[in-house]
C-alpha cells in the first residue's frame, strides 16, 4: 500500500512548486506514475513524481507570473 501524497490529490490546472527545483508550474495532467507540469507562461511540459510537488502559495504564483511578464516585456521570452 502506498502513501497518498499532495501531488496525487491536486486537480489539473493547480499551480504547484516542484520541490527539487523550486520551479512554479501548472499541473496539466497525469501520465503513468507521473504528473505533467507546464511552466508559467507556457512552454514544454515535464514529468515529475507526484510526491515531488506541492501546492504553490498565492505569493509564489504571483511572483512567478510577474517574473514571466517582466521577462516578456524585456524581450527575453516570447
Amino acid at each position: 500500500m502506498s502513501l497518498s501524497c499532495e501531488g496525487d490529490r491536486l486537480p489539473e490546472g493547480a499551480y504547484v512548486v516542484e520541490i527539487r527545483t523550486g520551479r512554479v508550474a501548472r499541473l496539466m495532467g497525469r501520465v503513468g506514475p507521473y504528473v505533467q507540469l507546464r511552466p508559467i507562461g507556457g512552454g514544454r511540459e515535464w514529468d515529475c513524481p507526484p510526491d515531488g510537488v506541492r501546492r504553490a502559495t498565492d505569493a509564489e504564483r504571483i511572483s512567478a507570473a510577474t517574473a514571466y511578464v517582466n521577462a516578456r516585456s524585456r524581450g527575453e521570452v516570447v
